[in-house]
């Protein structure tokens, strides 16, 4: 067409965009949207929604939005490209930020937009903002869409609410694709619910759907959260030689998490070795999670050796192993592996926490003071402390890393950020009674603030969900769901 001559049109230019995001051809891509900047239709709507697309499937989400900030006139598949392409690379703030733009500037959803937002939200694990985007979808008419349908499911699934997944995915089953049947086993191995997990397998089969390995990645993910190894095995044993479905390194991985919380670490420790992949990092992290909750330090040791063979500087292997040797009184281990962390330079993450109150998130850190209210968390954090005392909650001091005074120790553990947030909750009203209090942290919940957590469920008589980086914990009459392993 260059050659003939013949310029291109904001309709070619889109075409020849999507076709490098399929590829991906980044490299063309980049000659394509300089030639749009000299023809003057890199900010058409048409071509610009392409290029948005293209920059947010090679994983430059700041070039899409660059695209995006410069458009002149937006329309609805301008927004939807953006708000999808944020939700794909793990940018749900922003994702949710243009949406809510979008709908203030009085511009139509689709169902993208919608389905993209949705994502965000599950990712946030903002509960909430599922809500407000489904009232959205109810009013737009979008509700009745398998593709936004499928998204509410994932979205719900991931805020622990699978009762109101549930809700979505029947009444919309006749229509769902394999994509949502997935969604909604996923939901509930998210909660160990195994047997829900399972039956839906089968109704799926009876509905005449063929299961793919997302189906098979979701049971063993159920069986892996309540240590079911010997039905790990045999699923996926099923998913090989019934279905003829290669397992990939993710359903090899829950297997032997599985076998880790099973207490079968040698037999988790044989399979990631003879495995037909090269076992990860999420593989070593499992295992050796699962050997410090055994006690079993040594084995821990030589895991964490092999984790930080992927990245020196991961502090959450330092952090599990350190923690390993303090249960055991072992402090010069302890003191060896902070002298390895100060000598590669490794601090250990810091902790947030976060809870949604009427549609607001509030944020917190570890002995955190900024908020409005500090005064009155920090004192309904002191009464908790000291009522769940008096029904035999004692600290856990080897969740300290180092040998400090009882008093500092005390003090440290008490301002953790999940119990800030908790505390905030409780002062706040986040949740009527009756209904749960809900934290989200981004790292794992620390034993202590466990073992806190289910005493506090006891004294306001509430139930308490946290997500954390591995799992959801529900607290519920001094007890969790994970039953103390995650």
């Amino acid at each position: 067409m260059l050659r003939h001559p013949t310029l291109p049109n904001h309709r070619t230019l889109a075409v020849l965009f999507k076709s490098c995001a399929s590829l991906p051809s980044l490299s063309f891509g980049l000659q394509l949207h300089a030639l749009s900047l000299k023809i003057s239709l890199s900010t058409h709507p048409f071509t610009a929604s392409a290029l948005v697309n293209l920059y947010s499937k090679t994983h430059l989400p700041d070039h899409a939005m660059k695209v995006f900030d410069e458009i002149p006139k937006r329309d609805e598949v301008c927004y939807a490209a953006i708000v999808v392409g944020l939700a794909q690379n793990s940018r749900p703030d922003e994702a949710l930020s243009y949406f809510s733009g979008m709908r203030k500037s009085g511009v139509g959803s689709t169902m993208y937009s919608v389905s993209g937002a949705l994502s965000a939200a599950a990712g946030l694990a903002a509960l909430e903002q599922c809500r407000i985007i489904h009232g959205h979808a109810v009013v737009t008419g979008f509700d009745s869409n398998v593709i936004v349908g499928t998204a509410l499911i994932d979205g719900y699934g991931k805020c622990g609410l699978v009762t109101e997944a549930r809700g979505v995915f029947d009444e919309l089953r006749p229509e769902m694709s394999v994509i949502g049947w997935n969604a909604m086993m996923a939901g509930f191995a998210q909660q160990g619910d195994w047997n829900s997990v399972v039956e839906l397998f089968g109704e799926m089969e009876i509905m005449g759907l063929k299961p793919d390995e997302y189906s098979f990645l979701a049971i063993l993910s159920s069986f892996h959260n309540v240590g079911f190894a010997g039905e790990a095995e045999k699923w996926l044993s099923r998913m090989r030689v019934d279905y003829r479905l290669a397992p990939s390194l993710e359903h090899y991985t829950c297997l032997v998490g599985a076998m880790g919380r099973a207490g079968r670490l040698e037999d988790g420790e044989r399979i990631a070795m003879t495995m037909p992949f090269e076992p990860d990092a999420p593989v070593w992290r499992a295992l050796l999670s699962s050997c410090a909750q055994h006690g079993n330090v040594e084995m821990a040791w030589t895991m964490a050796k092999r984790l930080l063979r992927f990245d020196p500087c991961d502090d959450s292997a330092y952090v599990i192993v350190a923690n390993a040797f303090a249960g055991a009184g072992r402090w010069d281990e302890v003191k060896e592996v902070r002298k390895l962390m100060k000598d590669r330079r490794v601090r250990k993450k810091g902790g947030r926490s976060w809870i949604e109150v009427q549609g607001q998130v509030h944020v917190f850190l570890a002995a955190d003071r900024r908020h409005e209210k500090t005064e009155e968390i920090y004192a309904k954090l002191a009464e908790l402390i000291q009522e769940i005392g008096k029904l035999g909650y004692v600290p856990l001091w080897e969740e300290m890393l180092h040998e400090v005074g009882e008093r500092e120790k005390q003090e440290a553990l008490m301002y953790h950020s999940e119990k800030l947030a908790l505390a905030f909750g409780l002062v706040s009203g986040a949740a009527p009674l009756g209904k749960p209090l809900r934290i989200v942290k981004n790292l794992r919940i620390c034993r202590d603030c466990h073992e806190a957590f289910k005493y506090i469920s006891r004294v306001v008589e509430r139930e308490i969900i946290v997500r954390d980086v591995n799992r959801y914990h529900r607290f519920l009459d001094g007890s969790c769901n994970c039953k103390d392993f995650w």
